[in-house]
């Protein structure tokens, strides 16, 4: 079970999901987004993939309800939209990878989550994105490094000799990014 197969199956469902409870569709696809970054970087603790289907509308429902907190929205929902299964209190990298990817300017986080998260290939991102290839390559290779800066910020990881970054995650207190 990868990403790309859940997008495929669910992305359709899911945004329509978000249009039934909120009217701009720009505002869906930026939540659309963020579920899916969501589900990308949380995949691992999915435990039960018979429950695949309520796991993601789960996301999508709790990331709507970010938007709304965020953006100070008052949303009426009736009960069963607002029950929410209980998410582990566990803090690791895909928390803070989470935070570091939701905090890129968009003209990065939105090339990035076309190549990285949904698997299209770069010439692919540009045309969506219409950009010339040169420029769409450029974004998606600078949003790897915003994340690895937004790790090296948030948990105060390294860089070794080799490119790879080092170091262990903070507990959620301490993390920059998530607290």
């Amino acid at each position: 079970m990868n990403t790309n197969h859940i997008w495929e199956t669910y992305h359709q469902d899911v945004k329509q999901f978000l249009l039934s409870r909120i009217k701009n569709e720009e505002i869906v696809n930026d939540v659309l987004q963020d579920t899916f970054i969501k589900i990308h970087t949380k995949l691992d603790s999915l435990q039960d993939h018979k429950k695949l289907k309520s796991w993601v509308f789960t996301i999508a429902r709790n990331t709507m309800l970010d938007f709304f907190r965020t953006n100070k929205i008052s949303a009426e929902f009736k009960e069963h939209d607002t029950q929410i299964e209980e998410e582990p209190s566990n803090h690791n990298e895909k928390d803070c990878l989470y935070g570091i990817i939701k905090r890129l300017p968009k003209k990065y986080r939105d090339p990035l989550f076309l190549a990285d998260i949904k698997g299209k290939k770069q010439a692919e991102v540009a045309e969506q994105l219409k950009l010339a290839l040169p420029t769409a390559k450029s974004r998606i290779q600078r949003a790897r490094k915003l994340i690895a800066q937004g790790y090296m910020e948030c948990c105060d990881y390294k860089m070794n000799q080799k490119g790879h970054l080092i170091g262990e995650v903070k507990t959620k207190e301490d993390c920059k990014i998530c607290n």
